[in-house]
């Protein structure tokens, strides 16, 4: 067989490896007893089951012609990647070939005379493992860069689809609105109308009167002829301006029917678009449940607090869990809770990040932990499942434990403050009703009662001026208002003396405004909703909130509710359209999710303005369109009338 043959044979038995190692070889005697030379460098350029091939520069001219003769044998250190300690051989020469481009450069392929099978065997592993490395590794990133890629398409067209369906809403929205002020514009037309029509027909009667009695009238016939021609062509005039007037009314009436045919297709095309948005807004809930944690992040686009997870928002979303029906994403939540959340005492800190569930705020308060016991108790009510009673009863207990330092029932805003807030005894009342409800425990009726007792005290009762922010504290917050019709409700009010009906107007009165927003699209749309304070009581102008404009569609829905009972249906009506009217104005306000992770999917902001003074002490958020978890689950919770405060069987 000719040379080239020979060699090209020997190396399809070897493996190509697409990187190195670096080999230490001397030249030994045929015999193997004497070394011809100290050890040189070599580098591995193909290895075999029976060999390897090295690859050398500035072999020694002498030490070459030993190879080439075969005088020669070769000792060799293998130095493997990873390995302790080099692999040792020794090895006879098969081949050499001198490398053009080189000084002294040269291929030597070797064959094995002895070597350890184990550490042959590892060697040829480690090649074949390289030699399927590269192809194995460049698929599976051409795979993985294909399904990136595939996934970002989808994600694109998902996050396009989702805005499409917002904007959608929006402009059916509008729409509708305009078809409602034409059909409004037209009927005033008509009944306009309608009275012309009324007096033209008295006026042509009073003639026909006046026209009888004069031929009835003992007078000169000429006197009589001129008087009676008179008044029939008034009569005729008369006459031919009420068919005139009749023909408008007909084409008016003709027009309304249009109008409002087409409203009614605008309100089924709305109706379904403001479902399938409610539907986006729950999916924007579940999509930012953290696995690990359970948590949720409260604000979405607000950079200074986008991992945070404040428990007042988290109880809003365990409770949109609950009434879906997601029991297992409430158990998670629930979990972090109770097996991992570090607490003071026997509360909860405010809030949480939420990759890590390390605390993010060093605040306890007692209206949060109330809150995240009632998200206990409406999950325990509908899952059937008692496994978190026990810290719901701890939390009830820290709260019993505050209430019992107040000589009037009251409970302090937290264990190291001092003032007394409205909202969070309302939210004690409620708590406290549901742990009665589902344990049967005297004790937490007992609780409520106080909680009642206190409000009546310090924070209800003034006709001009119903409800104080707080004990000492007359400021105007509109969820008290709101929570006060859920939380206590309008049966109990009444009871105790209070009007819900004024309750309700105080609010309307001092809190609801109409503004506009603009819209992450550029759109400006008109909003009309709740105030977080009275306007009379901060300088900023009015501003929305999507949250506390949903807990007043709430009572608006609970009114109702009380005045269907009573059979008092007009007025039950009225408050179900004030209802309808604010969540249409709530409905403008669903955006696209602002974040990467919230695919484009439905939610609302917290307010109509970014980093604007709630007047309570605290600002919105930062950012145009910040996805607020409050603003989201509290409109879901109006939609579906779903009241949080409330222990329905």
């Amino acid at each position: 067989m000719p040379r080239d043959a020979q060699l090209g044979k020997e190396r399809r038995e070897y493996i190509r490896l697409d990187s190195v190692f670096p080999v230490q070889f001397r030249l030994v005697t045929q015999d193997g007893k004497h070394f011809l030379s100290d050890w040189l460098q070599g580098f591995t350029n193909n290895v075999g089951k029976g060999g390897i091939c090295l690859s050398v520069n500035n072999l020694n001219p002498e030490f070459a012609r030993l190879l080439k003769e075969q005088q020669a044998k070769v000792s060799l250190d293998i130095e493997m990647p990873l390995a302790k300690s080099p692999v040792s051989a020794q090895a006879k020469i098969s081949w050499i070939k001198d490398v053009p481009g080189g000084p002294d450069k040269y291929l030597i392929g070797l064959s094995y005379e002895k070597i350890d099978l184990f550490q042959n065997n590892r060697i040829m592993r480690y090649a074949w493992t390289k030699k399927l490395f590269v192809p194995v590794a460049l698929s599976a990133i051409l795979v993985l860069g294909l399904a990136i890629a595939i996934n970002s398409l989808i994600n694109a067209k998902l996050i396009r689809d989702n805005k499409a369906l917002v904007e959608q809403l929006v402009k059916t929205m509008q729409e509708s609105g305009a078809a409602e002020e034409k059909i409004k514009q037209i009927s005033k037309e008509r009944g306009d109308l309608e009275i012309k029509i009324r007096e033209s027909q008295l006026n042509i009667k009073t003639l026909e009167q006046e026209r009888t009695q004069t031929q009835n009238a003992k007078l000169e016939l000429d006197k009589q002829s001129q008087k009676i021609e008179e008044l029939s062509k008034l009569i005729q005039q008369l006459t031919k301006e009420r068919g005139s007037l009749e023909e408008q009314l007909v084409a008016i009436q003709r027009k309304e029917e249009t109008v409002t045919e087409g409203l009614l297709n605008l309100d089924k095309k709305k109706a379904s678009l403001e479902k399938a948005n409610l539907d986006k807004m729950y999916q924007w809930l579940k999509v930012h449940q953290n696995p690990v944690t359970g948590l949720v992040m409260s604000f979405e686009g607000d950079s200074d607090i986008s991992n945070w997870a404040f428990i007042y928002d988290l109880s809003l979303v365990a409770q949109a869990y609950t009434y879906f029906s997601d029991f297992e994403r409430v158990r998670k939540m629930l979990d972090f809770f109770n097996r991992r959340a570090k607490r003071q005492g026997r509360q909860f800190f405010n809030a949480y990040y939420v990759n890590d569930g390390s605390p993010a705020e060093y605040v306890v308060q007692s209206g949060p932990n109330i809150w995240l016991g009632i998200a206990i108790m409406q999950y325990t009510q509908k899952a059937k499942d008692t496994n978190y009673v026990n810290l719901a009863e701890e939390i009830a207990q820290g709260i019993i434990d505050l209430q019992n330092q107040d000589k009037d029932g009251g409970i302090r805003g937290g264990p190291n403050i001092e003032w007394y807030s409205t909202e969070h005894n309302l939210d004690a009342y409620a708590f406290f009703n549901m742990l009665h409800k589902i344990t049967g425990k005297v004790r937490y009726q007992e609780a409520a009662d106080k909680v009642l007792r206190w409000l009546v005290r310090h924070t209800y009762g003034r006709a001009e001026f119903p409800i104080k922010r707080g004990k000492g504290d007359s400021t105007i917050a509109t969820d008290t208002y709101a929570w006060s019709i859920a939380a206590v409700g309008p049966e109990k009010l009444e009871e105790i003396g209070m009007n819900p009906d004024r309750i309700i107007e105080f609010a309307e009165q001092n809190c609801s405004v109409e503004v506009s927003f603009v819209r992450p699209e550029g759109r400006t749309v008109k909003i009309k909703g709740f105030d977080f304070a009275s306007l009379r009581n901060v300088a900023r102008g009015g501003i929305v909130s999507s949250e506390w404009t949903a807990q007043m569609v709430m009572a608006y829905k609970t009114m109702a509710d009380f005045y269907y009972k009573k059979g008092m249906a007009a007025k039950a009506g009225v408050y179900t359209a004030k209802a309808d009217e604010y969540l249409s104005g709530l409905a403008n306000m669903i955006i696209s999710s602002p974040s990467p992770s919230g695919q484009g999917e439905s939610c609302l902001p917290y307010a109509t303005s970014d980093f604007a003074d709630t007047g309570h002490g605290w600002f919105t958020p930062k950012g145009k369109s910040t996805g607020s978890v409050a603003g989201t689950t509290y409109t879901l919770f109006a939609y579906y009338n779903y009241n949080p405060l409330e222990l329905k069987d």
